[in-house]
């Protein structure tokens, strides 16, 4: 094969990897309604949550280490920011291929990690409708959704075109911060 014929076959299986490729959602984007089931037996709407607030939702597994440090993290920053308007939200789904054992623990893990934001729980297809995630993708938890006073999805962490940088504190205090002072200045009246 001379070098013309190899970089027309590379052409080729590059445009076909794109084309099967699954399109990422875009980030900039109304926040779907979204049903959080609490252990209690009480239903809460996203929107519910969101009025006015900078809201971040974590989708977690209850057996990950690192989703356990990142709810930590959010109540963490929901002591600092929480009056402010900072509203995080924790949504515990189970793993392909398990039992329900996310929803029977929500509760106690709300209370060995005194977690002081709504944490609850809802089915691994609503998770992924919600994410716009495809049976294609690979699931990376945790997933986080940032969304604005207005109600956008301003960043996400994990899956297609994600932020893994909305993990580090910093950086995630730092778009909080930037978004609750943009909401803030967009309220002030002009002088």
């Amino acid at each position: 094969m001379n070098r013309q014929e190899v970089k027309g076959t590379l052409l080729v299986l590059i445009l076909i990897a794109s084309a099967l490729a699954p399109a990422s959602v875009p980030v900039l984007r109304k926040s779907p309604e979204f049903i959080i089931y609490e252990s209690s037996g009480k239903t809460t709407l996203l929107s519910s949550l969101i009025r006015g607030k900078v809201v971040v939702i974590e989708f977690m597994f209850v057996s990950s280490p690192h989703c356990l440090r990142l709810a930590q993290l959010l109540n963490k920053i929901q002591g600092d920011m929480g009056s402010r308007g900072f509203q995080p939200v924790g949504v515990v789904f189970d793993p392909p291929h398990s039992a329900n054992a996310g929803v029977q623990s929500t509760a106690s893990l709300v209370d060995y990690f005194k977690l002081t934001y709504p944490v609850g729980y809802s089915a691994k297809a609503d998770v992924d409708s919600y994410l716009g995630r495809t049976g294609n993708e690979i699931l990376n938890i945790p997933q986080i959704v940032v969304i604005d006073r207005s109600g956008m999805i301003r960043a996400t962490s994990g899956g297609a075109g994600g932020d893994p940088k909305l993990e580090d504190e910093n950086s995630l205090r730092g778009l909080i911060d930037h978004l609750l002072n943009e909401s803030q200045a967009a309220a002030s009246p002009k002088e």
